[in-house]
């Protein structure tokens, strides 16, 4: 045999071979993708079952929890004012209020949310007012439909007295001042009560629902801290001049604001004098500055001083 024939029938016999390997590698990954695909269907159906528990359990649950919650409401109505408290101290919600809105809030008796009997399709919240100046309604009620083609929302109409449409005066006030709300979009409570938007995408709902519903107590009981503490440090940085190298180290921005003011008062004698110090405090320090002397607590002068 030639040897132009032998390397021929090798190159013909590596191709076959190579062809075989990649045809079987082939059938491999199909099998393998063929019974990866029968586990998904498999885990899929599995969740689906476990969805449904899920409803199930969670229905159970919330046949359970209503006479406690109608129990709570009957409780919490001996409280004045428990629910406009509970709304102010809410970081999210009292972003919301207007002070007009604070008001007739102040006539909010009870707050009910309701899961529709299927909890896929919605649930609604209920709003129950005493007799009040602002609109002739009991209750109003936001109904958000989550199970629809186009999920959706619905509210029943408040019924205004007369010059007292809240919604109007807050439109008009806007026009007129040409600013916007806190939230930035002119969104108020009564505002957003109206706006049939999406209910997948309205927070304030899911707050009410998922978050105060669930336990207004702690938010009737603690208002915001992280807030109050924020103005709290604001306010007193605008008083210190908002530098932390004003007044001795120890951070008592009272005593420090305390000492200034009795600087101010203090004749030119008073400030020429110095505690006693040893000669190696007076080593240390140096010459004194006379705003040294004010800032000395009066528990550190000798008893003479104090006496006098």
């Amino acid at each position: 045999m030639s040897v132009a024939k032998r390397l021929k029938r090798e190159y013909y016999a590596e191709k076959e071979a190579r062809e075989r390997q990649e045809a079987l590698i082939e059938h491999q990954t199909q099998q393998a993708l063929e019974e990866i695909d029968t586990c998904q269907n498999q885990i899929d159906l599995l969740n689906e079952k476990a969805s449904e528990d899920i409803l199930n359990v969670e229905q159970k649950y919330n046949k359970l929890r209503k006479p406690l919650f109608e129990r709570r409401n009957g409780i919490i109505q001996k409280i004045e004012n428990f629910w406009i408290t509970a709304f102010v101290n809410h970081p999210q919600i009292t972003a919301l209020l207007d002070e007009d809105e604070e008001d007739c809030l102040h006539n909010l008796s009870k707050v009910e949310v309701e899961e529709f009997d299927d909890i896929k399709f919605g649930y609604r919240i209920k709003f129950y007012f005493e007799p009040n100046k602002y609109f002739e309604n009991d209750v109003l009620t936001k109904e958000f439909f989550l199970g629809s083609p186009v999920p959706c929302s619905k509210s029943t109409t408040i019924n205004w007295k007369e010059g007292q449409n809240i919604i109007q005066q807050i439109k008009a006030r806007n026009e007129k001042n040409k600013k916007k709300q806190k939230r930035g979009d002119n969104k108020t409570f009564f505002t957003w009560y109206e706006d049939d938007c999406d209910p997948t995408a309205d927070e304030i709902a899911e707050v009410i629902k998922d978050d105060l519903w669930p336990n207004p107590l702690q938010y009737y009981l603690s208002p915001d801290v992280e807030v109050d503490a924020n103005g709290i440090e604001d306010n007193t940085a605008d008083n210190d001049g908002g530098g932390e190298e004003d007044g001795p180290s120890d951070g008592d921005e009272s005593f420090v604001i305390m000492l200034d003011e009795e600087d101010e008062d203090l004749p030119d004698e008073d400030c020429d004098q110095e505690p006693p110090r040893s000669p190696s405090q007076a080593d240390e320090a140096g010459d004194w500055e006379v705003t040294a002397t004010s800032t000395t607590s009066t528990t550190s002068r000798p008893p003479e001083e104090r006496n006098e």
